[in-house]
């Protein structure tokens, strides 16, 4: 078992595996943890929803060579139920999944569409103190014109969780600016124990999806309920914005690039390479190959030819501006 230590460098790791597109994903994502980090410590989990009421057909992945692939770069497939989520919101899979972990034991929790570039042995986790990744664009709340500003929406959720709004404030900001607020990217996540952080997790997100206070009424809730509820679960655990160095995840040690072509637009050439070495072995590229996106992003080099779109020292601030330079050029894939 994983010692209990505040800032133990063993962990382990959890993605949500199913079949499609996350499958594909998690395959470069072990992939290139193995490539980076040959001596990991930990275990690397694939939690993988069960079939069930709340699915119109079955999610899992289908035994063939990709799962086999994914065992081969060191996963380890662990099965969960969806008791709350499911088809009509499969983001509450990273919530639901937690529940399958091993109680007591540090984690991190990743997005699949993640690489590991780096040595995760470098960021100085305190799993004692929970946080999770501020590479994120002010997506929630939309502010209506006569409705409730950021600082009332935010604190009547704290307010609801009997949780102190004030601490949560990044008084480095001016008020109703939105970084002031306790807003992350569910990207990435960590803590001491993630059945601990399952358990309440689930239990703030279901909360606010069914009695939600009324300043949420005019807020759109979907996609947005996880990272809703994940500000509260860390502050409620004692973390916050700033438990680990910028810089590190979502950074020089992992890149959530979300989408391929906007990995090969905006993403440094370190990502590159790495996305490119570790998919370069004929094993892995004969299983790859099955997934479109990376077959012709990849292999077939439509993702240089989208990074030529791009002036890497001038890149424009918005994400949906660079989504719109692939659309117009015909390279935007999913």
């Amino acid at each position: 078992m994983v010692k209990k230590s505040a800032k133990n460098s063993i962990f382990n790791i959890v993605i949500v595996v199913q079949d499609g597109r996350l499958a594909y994903e998690a395959a470069l994502f072990a992939a290139s943890l193995r490539h980076t980090n040959p001596d990991f410590a930990g275990k690397l989990y694939l939690a993988e929803p069960m079939p069930g009421p709340l699915w119109k057909r079955d999610p899992r992945l289908p035994n063939g060579d990709l799962r086999d692939l994914l065992i081969e770069l060191g996963g380890e497939f662990i099965q969960f139920e969806n008791r709350v989520f499911g088809q009509t919101y499969p983001y509450g899979n990273k919530i639901e999944a937690l529940a399958a972990m091993p109680k007591d034991e540090n984690f991190v929790f990743f997005d699949t569409d993640t690489l590991i570039t780096g040595n995760l042995s470098d960021v100085p986790f305190d799993f004692e103190r929970p946080s999770a990744s501020l590479r994120r664009e002010n997506t929630w709340p939309q502010l209506e014109l006569y409705g409730p500003g950021y600082g009332a929406t935010w604190k009547s959720l704290y307010d609801k969780f009997d949780l102190d709004f004030a601490s949560a404030l990044d008084l480095n900001h001016p008020d109703e600016y939105w970084r002031r607020y306790p807003y992350y990217n569910a990207g990435y996540f960590f803590y001491k124990c993630p059945q601990q952080f399952g358990t309440r997790f689930l239990d703030y997100a279901k909360a606010i999806r069914d009695d939600a206070p009324p300043e949420l009424v005019c807020q759109v809730m979907d996609p947005w309920l996880d990272q809703v509820a994940l500000p509260l679960v860390i502050h409620s655990f004692g973390g916050g914005k700033h438990t680990l160095p910028r810089g590190l995840l979502d950074g020089e040690i992992s890149c959530h690039y979300r989408m391929l072509p906007l990995l090969y637009a905006r993403e440094s050439d370190r990502v590159i390479e790495v996305l490119e070495d570790v998919t370069a072995p004929n094993k892995i590229k004969k299983v790859l190959k099955g997934s479109d996106v990376i077959k012709r992003m990849v292999y077939q080099g439509r993702g240089h030819k989208v990074r030529d779109l791009f002036d890497q020292d001038d890149m424009p601030r918005k994400e949906q501006a660079i989504r719109n330079r692939i659309k117009k050029n015909n390279f935007w894939m999913r």
